[in-house]
């Protein structure tokens, strides 16, 4: 183990541990190759960078990690210029988006501890700073895959091994922050089986009302990852314990105490943890919703044509899972599985709205598609005129050559 070391008024200050990668022994092929090639790019610019939270806590524990996220020195704007295939995104706190197909390498900008209003957070500062701007320690690992070191800044090694979450903020002050910490850390308790203190126990509980302030579209996001988490049904119950769950989703939360929610999400579980294994298997977001509210959907047996039942159904939907607010197309398409479940035809034209994960990419790419067959359509034009102005040419020609001889004939 080495020491990370800081320049200070009084001298050198040992800030970090730094573990090479004979002693953190993690598995460099989990690792995706697309983020291993953002960091070089941006080592090579000049740039400091890791890969950090959940990617480097999933793979302490063995895990090939779903998403890679990277910090950086490098501004925003700066990682915008380094790659054409980037956009940056959010107000609070800017990030960059830089996208591969279907993968997106999410990088931030180390976070400055100066005084700020959280409302506009874009101060940026050094890694020193940022390393105490996580919600928890298990997130605060920083990994160079390139030259294979781990650096801890916050002892984080030494949770890792007592196997328990705890809040890098006075637990006074990070649930006021961004109540939205709470449930990460239920979820982060399931998904490691790590435990959960008896002092942050304590202050979840105290501090769940603050859930209710959470915006509508933050909290979607978050219940789309405990859905496509494949611990959702264990998360949704703990939740209920520490009664938060009836901030989050009160509809759903009158019904929490019977076991057919549970059971259905279980279901859900197992099918995602297979979609992990499998390429061949998908889980939507529709499938998500329905598991999570199929078993407190009734169809009215008064409602016999087919659209109204439709209509009913996609209702009862936004009910159960209001205040969050999924896109419409997958409560429409969450209606039409239910229907299908329940041996009822789906009436042709129920589904309105446009699939929101019709990306912008595959329009362009689409359209470089019809480009492509304007072009073949304009070449072949273009051999067809050729063509005929070929036999026009020949035409001419035999008229010419015939109106000689007539005249030679003459």
């Amino acid at each position: 183990m080495l020491i990370r070391y800081k320049k200070g008024a009084d001298g050198l200050d040992a800030v970090a541990r730094v573990y090479s990668k004979e002693e953190n022994k993690i598995d460099r092929s989990r690792i995706d190759s697309n983020a291993v090639n953002v960091l070089k790019r941006l080592n090579v610019a000049g740039y400091e960078s890791y890969l950090v939270g959940g990617a480097v806590r999933d793979l302490m524990l063995g895990r090939t990690p779903k998403d890679f996220d990277v910090a950086t020195a490098a501004s925003p704007r700066q990682v915008h210029k380094l790659f054409y295939n980037s956009r940056i995104i959010g107000k609070r706190f800017k990030l960059v988006h830089i996208i591969f197909g279907k993968d997106i390498i999410e990088v931030s900008t180390f976070r400055s501890t100066a005084d700020h209003d959280f409302s506009n957070d874009n101060q940026y500062g050094t890694i020193e700073e940022d390393c105490t701007r996580r919600d928890f320690t298990i997130n605060s690992l920083y990994y160079d895959p390139i030259n294979g070191n781990l650096i801890d800044f916050n002892n984080a090694l030494d949770d890792f091994k007592s196997r328990k979450i705890v809040s890098l903020m006075p637990l006074n002050r990070t649930f006021n922050e961004d109540p939205v910490r709470m449930v990460r850390a239920i979820k982060y308790s399931v998904t490691t089986g790590f435990r959960i203190p008896f002092r942050l126990s304590r202050a979840i509980r105290h501090y769940a009302p603050n859930l209710a302030d959470v915006s509508t579209s933050r909290m979607t996001e978050e219940v789309n990852k405990i859905l496509a988490c494949g611990c959702s049904s264990d998360i949704f119950r703990k939740l209920n314990d520490y009664k938060m769950l009836v901030y989050i989703l009160p509809a759903i939360s009158v019904y929490a105490d019977f076991p057919q929610m549970f059971d259905s999400l279980g279901k859900l579980d197992e099918m995602v943890n297979q979609a992990r294994e499998s390429s061949m298997i998908t889980v939507t977001r529709a499938q998500m919703y329905l598991a999570l509210i199929q078993p407190f959907i009734s169809v009215n047996p008064e409602i016999v044509e087919p659209f109204a039942v439709f209509d009913d159904i996609f209702r009862q939907t936004k009910v159960l899972l209001s205040p969050i607010t999924p896109p419409n197309y997958d409560l429409e398409s969450a209606a039409a599985l239910y229907m299908k479940s329940i041996g009822m035809r789906v009436p042709k034209g129920a589904i309105k709205h446009r699939n929101p994960e019709y990306s912008q990419g595959q329009r362009s790419a689409k359209g470089r598609a019809g480009q492509k067959t304007q072009a073949k359509g304009a070449s072949a034009d273009g051999a067809t005129d050729a063509t005929a102005k070929r036999k026009r040419r020949r035409r001419r020609k035999k008229a010419g050559s015939a109106g000689a001889d007539h005249q030679a004939s003459t």
